[in-house]
């Protein structure tokens, strides 16, 4: 079915360059020379990875209809586009099917499809992307992630390979797929060997690139990824707000109320990781909004200067100016976060996707400490069960996504005032900055204890430490997971440390050193002054699954650090450390 046939003169791309008109005047000549090997023999590498169900396949440069036929013979529906005139009418005429529509259109922009409203199972690009200038890829990638449904796939044959005098053609690699389709929040299934040109052309060579949007099966990522690329945004602060909560769910799940079919997370926490994150944005001068001052940069925010992103974490401390600045900045964030992008960001039906609720500020303290008590105090912003595990789960498929966005915007408020803003400042200051590896504190703890005579133990071996001897290891390795916690920095021997180095303590080794642990968090946190014990209960309730509402014991502490340690294996695959021998 031909639903829309173009000019017989195809028009050049808007950049000028023309990849149309070769296949229009030479229609016939390629048409034989795709039709001379069936689909199976030129796409074998991808048919074990097609979808076990028919369903709605969009063909992209469907050229000769080759595909397009073998698909509408298994049972698929196709919206095949060609954009060359005479090659789509050679197509429809050799493959003539009504589970085929032939439309015109090209990429980067595929306008007519997207007006179809069509989303689809499949979309499919044979000899395509080589064609796409690489100054318009992250348009055409986006097109293509916003087209498909969730679950849906993405398959791409990548041609390399010197190009024809007559036809214009870029270098492609599956890297450079790979990390497209991750910035628009699809997932690589497979990349095939190369293989060899079918027609003998010796300087060619084939490979296929497979991508997924990924479903969680509760409508949670399509939602995520409509806020993400589709939502109208006046400003990045519905991204913000996304990435905040994200960031939450990686880093301080536990900090989470559950209640009824949401779960509640502090308004407080929630600003605190806004100023954050907006800090390195302002003070670079990066636009975040066209031409508006943004209401939470006051002069509280700008007394925050000293501060490193980094140090603005659950459980730190702050006193005199900073502590006055800080309280009013959080404030500050708090009233804009729940008036603006907790307002705005809604479902189809205008209700909030993240209904907050602020409350009158609490009391202002010198020193402030950063503990669950205080954050709560700002008010509370709700989450949707589904969208929270979604973010717990899928953090590494939906941030690349978010940040590719973020970035997108702020070059173009930038334009709007003449400012060219490069990428990758964007993203220098978009970096969420870890803290440095940092065990002074623990190491001087140690240190004092050793110089006293008393006994200080590895937990690892149990033999007694001397100062020369010591090192602080971190329980859950830093490569993986990092995490300078008090409750996952422990003292051991500098052998055993290096033995464990980088790997997931076993459950056994774990099990055997328990009694150890136990009494290094007791000698050095429960028996310390108040401050410091605040801190190490505040730390571990913020980071592990414990109870909220009262100080947990050391046995809980310790089943919760073994629950973070199985979800740190599971996500990292690294091998486990079976004991000092």
């Amino acid at each position: 079915m031909l639903l829309h046939v173009s000019e017989d003169r195809p028009k050049p791309s808007p950049r000028g360059w023309d990849t149309v008109t070769p296949y229009h005047r030479g229609f016939r000549e390629f048409a034989e020379a795709y039709e001379a090997f069936g689909f199976e023999q030129i796409h074998a590498g991808a048919l074990p990875f097609l979808p076990p169900k028919p369903g709605l396949m969009l063909d992209i440069g469907a050229g000769s209809g080759r595909d397009a036929g073998w698909f509408a013979a298994k049972g698929w529906e196709i919206v095949a586009v060609e954009p060359a005139a005479a090659m789509r009418q050679e197509a429809a005429r050799r493959h003539p099917s009504s589970q085929i529509r032939w439309l015109d259109d090209r990429l980067p922009a595929l306008a007519a499809v997207h007006r179809l409203g069509l989303g689809f199972d499949l979309a499919w690009l044979s000899g395509v992307w080589m064609h796409i200038p690489p100054e318009d890829r992250p348009r055409a990638m986006r097109k293509l992630a916003t087209l498909l449904r969730p679950g849906g796939r993405l398959v791409l044959t990548l041609r390399h390979g010197p190009a024809p005098e007559d036809r214009p053609m870029w270098p492609v690699d599956a890297n450079e797929v790979e990390r497209l389709g991750l910035d628009h929040g699809l997932a690589l299934r497979v990349a095939t060997e190369h293989v060899e040109d079918r027609h003998g052309r010796r300087d060619i060579r084939w490979r296929t690139v497979i991508l997924d949007l990924p479903d969680d099966g509760a409508g949670a990522l399509p939602l995520l990824r409509g806020v993400i690329l589709r939502q109208e945004k006046a400003a990045t602060y519905k991204l913000a707000l996304l990435r905040c909560i994200a960031r939450i769910a990686d880093s301080s799940p536990n900090i989470a109320r559950e209640a009824g079919e949401h779960v509640e997370l502090p308004l407080g926490l929630v600003a605190l990781y806004w100023i954050r994150m907006f800090k390195p944005l302002v003070e670079r001068r990066l636009p975040q909004r066209p031409g508006e001052a943004m209401g939470f940069v006051t002069p509280a925010f700008r007394a925050l200067a000293p501060l490193a992103p980094y140090d603005l974490r659950p459980g730190a401390r702050f006193a005199g100016d900073l502590a006055a600045a800080l309280h009013r900045a959080l404030a500050d964030a708090a009233r804009l976060i729940a008036t603006m992008p907790a307002t705005h960001l809604t479902f189809a039906d205008n209700t909030p996707v993240f209904p907050t609720t602020p409350r009158r500020p609490p009391r202002a303290t010198d020193p402030i400490v950063l503990g669950a008590e205080l954050l709560w105090g700002y008010g509370t912003t709700g989450v949707p069960l589904p969208v929270w595990q979604a973010l717990r789960r899928m953090a590494a498929w939906i941030e690349p996504m978010l940040l590719a966005e973020w970035v997108r915007l702020t070059q173009a408020y930038g334009a709007r005032v003449g400012r060219d803003i490069p990428a990758d400042a964007v993203m220098r200051a978009l970096t969420w900055l870890e803290p440095l590896r940092d065990t002074a504190l623990v190491r001087d703890l140690v240190d004092g204890r050793v110089v006293r005579g008393e006994a200080v133990a590895c937990v690892w071996t149990g033999e007694p430490l001397r100062s020369r001897g010591v090192e602080i290891d971190h329980c859950l390795p830093w490569s993986a997971w990092a995490c300078n916690d008090l409750w996952n920095l422990l003292p051991a021997s500098r052998a055993a440390n290096q033995r464990k180095s980088g790997l997931i303590v076993g459950a056994m080794a774990l099990a055997d050193a328990k009694p150890r642990i136990l009494a290094w968090w007791e000698d050095a946190y429960r028996r310390a002054d108040p401050a410091l014990r605040a801190r190490f209960t505040e730390e571990a309730q913020t980071t592990l699954p414990l109870a909220q509402d009262r100080e947990p014991t050391l046995d809980e502490l310790f089943a919760a650090l073994d629950f973070r340690r199985l979800r740190l294996r599971q996500e990292t695959q690294l091998p486990e450390w079976s004991g000092a021998v």
